[in-house]
């Protein structure tokens, strides 16, 4: 008995050759990364102590570098150090 549907072979010529191999390219909008990045220090400049709580805290204090450096090398490195700033700022507060 022979079924009107048949499974694709999986392994056959139309099995995706991109299954495992190279991941596809992502390249973020540099200025959504940037409102972002220039928002949450705004959060940071005006608050008198931590703004966030400790899991915030620790996510902005991870992510802010990484997400810097989706912008120029010099946009990216003044920005970090304006977060270290105010990271230490209101660590001390």
């Amino acid at each position: 008995m022979t079924s009107s549907k048949i499974q694709p072979d999986l392994f056959g010529e139309d099995a995706d050759p991109n299954l495992f191999g190279e991941a596809p390219s992502y390249r973020p909008d540099p200025d959504a990364v940037r409102a972002q990045l220039h928002r949450i220090l705004a959060e940071a400049r005006a608050a008198q102590k931590l703004p966030w709580d400790r899991r915030r805290t620790d996510l902005y204090s991870t992510v802010f570098p990484q997400m810097a450096q989706w912008l120029p090398d010099e946009e990216a490195a003044q920005l970090k150090f304006e977060f270290a700033e105010e990271m230490a700022r209101l660590n001390a507060a």
